[in-house]
């Protein structure tokens, strides 16, 4: 019989697997802020991710260029949404409802399409490409007691996305343009009257904000459903997303932190018996919802000046009004 400290231990490894998708977006969307810009189009864009490498893994079978399309993909929801609002001027919040809306419909349209098409009537992932994306054995790390399921047997996926947030980190607070960035998000005109180009640089970090969003919807299709497409398979992890953006208060390595409470919450319902707790199962399927909006609730009460969101944020750039 399983132990109550081996169910804990299994309870904690899924949390980790079910963080990395809201790591990537929050990742994506601290990015996107930090430039000046609120993007409500995570969910559309881990969309898009999700089904370019579902297609590419199809078609390919490489590891590599299924990263590659993902990130791809979600840079190109991140292009269409900053020419809409960083050249044209256009409604942030409304832009990214619509492009939400857009990648949902383009990638549930396509992944039907595939395994329609499919010669068994379903799309498989190859032997070779799966093991490219499921959890790595290191070793003797793997084999350690305890720490060796919960740090060391994870996909590639997992380990890029904790290297990302050390990345952006270092990046936002230890380099010049990261410094640069974070005035252009403050105040654009200041920055660019010291010589800072502010569509450049918004147009860079949008875009790579959306790419690390389209990373998350490849760990959803390719390692959290195996390779095997279904609709909806998003399932609203890009909003929370956007909401873990203001919990880690835009501090990458905080959100390292919030997607591990975020995703714990999204997995609870399966490592609760209902022989001590008979609680429906749509309780739990609403409780990373409800946390989400209790968070903002707190947040926006409590929130100190050094931890609200960049200055300009949500406010398009005039450089004629300077």
């Amino acid at each position: 019989m399983t132990s109550l400290f081996d169910q804990f231990l299994a309870f904690l490894y899924a949390a980790v697997l079910a963080a990395v998708p809201l790591l990537y977006g929050t990742l994506g969307e601290i990015l996107t802020q930090k430039a000046g810009n609120i993007n409500l189009g995570v969910e559309g864009m881990m969309y898009l991710g999700a089904i370019a490498g579902f297609a590419v893994g199809y078609a390919t079978s490489s590891p590599a260029l299924v990263l590659l399309a993902g990130f791809l993909a979600g840079a190109l929801g991140a292009l269409l949404y900053a020419f809409i609002t960083v050249t044209l001027k256009a409604n942030q919040n409304v832009t990214g409802l619509t492009l939400t809306v857009f990648g949902t419909g383009v990638a549930n349209f396509i992944g039907e399409q595939i395994k329609t098409h499919a010669p068994v009537g379903t799309a498989f992932m190859s032997e070779g490409l799966k093991a490219g994306l499921t959890p790595l054995r290191l070793g003797a790390l793997s084999e350690l007691p305890v720490v060796g399921r919960l740090l060391f047997s994870h996909s590639v996926l997992t380990y890029l996305a904790v290297l990302c947030a050390i990345l952006m980190g270092l990046y936002l607070n230890r380099s010049r343009r990261g410094l640069n960035l974070r005035a252009v998000g403050e105040n654009p005109a200041a920055a660019d009257a010291m010589g800072v180009p502010v569509a450049l640089y918004k147009y860079a970090h949008i875009l790579v904000g959306g790419g690390l969003s389209g990373l998350g919807g490849v760990y959803i299709s390719m390692v959290t459903c195996l390779g095997n497409w279904q609709p909806n398979i998003v399932a609203g992890q890009g909003w929370i997303a956007v909401a873990l953006v203001i919990f880690a208060v835009w501090r990458p390595l905080r959100a390292v932190l919030g997607s591990l409470v975020f995703g714990a919450l999204s997995v609870l319902r399966l490592y609760i018996s209902k022989d001590v707790v008979d609680i429906p199962a749509a309780i739990f399927s609403m409780l990373p919802f409800a946390v989400t909006c209790l968070v903002l609730v707190i947040s926006s009460i409590r929130m100190k000046p050094e931890h609200c969101q960049p200055g300009s944020c949500g406010a398009n750039y005039f450089r004629e009004e300077r």
